[in-house]
């Protein structure tokens, strides 16, 4: 009985695991509130590492005097559901959700966003535009 309970547990583990699989590695660009974009405007991005990590980051140039501002983060485990994104340069907190092609700004509970700040510029009539980004290599 001690047994099949192991392997139960077990197999359950390995099914929540394999749920939680990354979705790719490496470094992509993104830009979700598409609106606002301009001189000074930071860019973001996240850096996928292999054992599961992510790190988001951001890189922003002042227009008048070429001054940088950077900051990278680690965000913890890839979590498909919700990740919380705080940068203490701004104190900015965001949560976003991703997968392999297109990241998502969300609220704590992982529901998308839609404002008319995500909305592109060629679409500035609509409303309520999905906050959401491709993720540019």
């Amino acid at each position: 009985m001690k047994n099949i309970f192991t392997t139960f547990i077990l197999f359950f583990g390995v099914i929540s695991f394999a749920q939680t699989a990354i979705p790719f590695t490496g470094k992509r660009d993104f830009n979700i509130e598409q609106g606002a974009s301009g001189s000074g405007t930071p860019a973001y991005y996240l850096d996928v590492k292999k054992n599961g990590n992510v790190h988001f980051g951001f890189l922003q140039i002042n227009q008048a005097d070429g001054k940088e501002t950077k900051e990278e983060i680690n965000a913890g485990k890839y979590n498909p559901k919700v990740m919380k994104v705080h940068f203490k340069t701004y104190n900015e907190t965001f949560y976003v959700k991703f997968d392999k092609e297109k990241i998502y700004l969300t609220d704590e509970a992982g529901n998308i966003k839609k404002t008319d700040d995500c909305c592109p510029v060629s679409e500035m009539a609509e409303l309520n535009c999905n906050c959401e980004s491709i993720l540019y290599k």
